[in-house]
């Protein structure tokens, strides 16, 4: 037996015992496809496939088991993706889905506490946005073709912004100008969010808003699109998005070691 079938076994094994469930097998075609389910709700918290590695992009031809598992928030879903060994869930494309590979480059403790992690995340009775966590740092997208970034914080340090997906108060948020600027300018502060807003037009919808005060400036072009592609390996911000560590320690100043 390889490596990946003795995780897969031992990961299956461990799901069953902890959460009381079994494995199913529900499809005749894929035999080595089995799913667990929470015994709260019914739901998949756990999905084990044998995929050719071709279809995940990877090199050969042989297949190579993988899990799948679900993070509570599309912060922890970003910031694991940045991982080896990580990669959007294969088939299963919305809710924070991951597929983690089981070939040993993730270990069989952090393998469980993924399980543990998903299995949580289908369970809770409370949405994970009503659950408490520590302020989190973002990182959002400005299009200078709607909105002139560039010179919002002119003559005022507090200005209203569309909120984002999971980001709440006391959260900080750092603002990424798009074309034709193309750099990283602003560090904020989160003061407010659930703001009711009603705004509509051809290229944006705004039904809530945040309140967001200025910490810090940026000079143009010193986290600039290519620096950031380049060196911290975000090749785009179309959305709300988790600070990778070292651009964090930079952003804020700071030493990483």
């Amino acid at each position: 037996m390889d490596k990946g079938n003795t995780l897969r076994e031992k990961i299956i094994a461990y799901a069953e015992n902890r959460y009381g469930t079994a494995a199913e097998y529900p499809w005749m075609k894929f035999p080595g496809y089995a799913v667990l389910r929470s015994s709260m709700n019914a739901k998949w918290f756990l999905l084990i496939m044998d995929v050719p590695r071709s279809r995940l992009g990877l090199e050969g031809e042989d297949a190579v088991n993988i899990m799948n598992v679900k993070a509570p928030d599309i912060l922890t879903w970003d910031m694991l993706l940045h991982r080896e060994g990580f990669m959007p869930g294969y088939h299963i494309s919305r809710g924070n889905w991951l597929s983690v590979l089981l070939d040993g480059r993730v270990e069989f403790d952090e393998l469980v506490c993924l399980v543990d992690m998903s299995y949580h995340s289908v369970s809770s009775k409370h949405r994970a946005s009503d659950l408490p966590r520590a302020p989190r740092e973002w990182l959002i997208p400005a299009n200078p073709s709607y909105f002139d970034i560039v010179h919002a914080f002119d003559h005022t340090d507090t200005i209203e912004w569309k909120e984002g997906r999971g980001v709440r108060t006391g959260d900080t948020v750092f603002i990424y100008a798009a074309k034709p600027v193309g750099s990283l300018l602003f560090k904020c502060i989160v003061e407010k969010t659930g703001i009711a807003a009603d705004y509509r037009d051809r290229n944006l919808e705004i039904k809530r808003m945040m309140r967001i005060r200025l910490l810090q400036r940026y000079p143009q072009g010193e986290f600039s699109r290519e620096v950031l592609r380049d060196e911290y390996g975000i090749y785009s911000v179309r959305g709300p998005r988790g600070v990778p560590y070292s651009l964090s320690f930079r952003l804020n100043g700071e030493s990483p070691v």
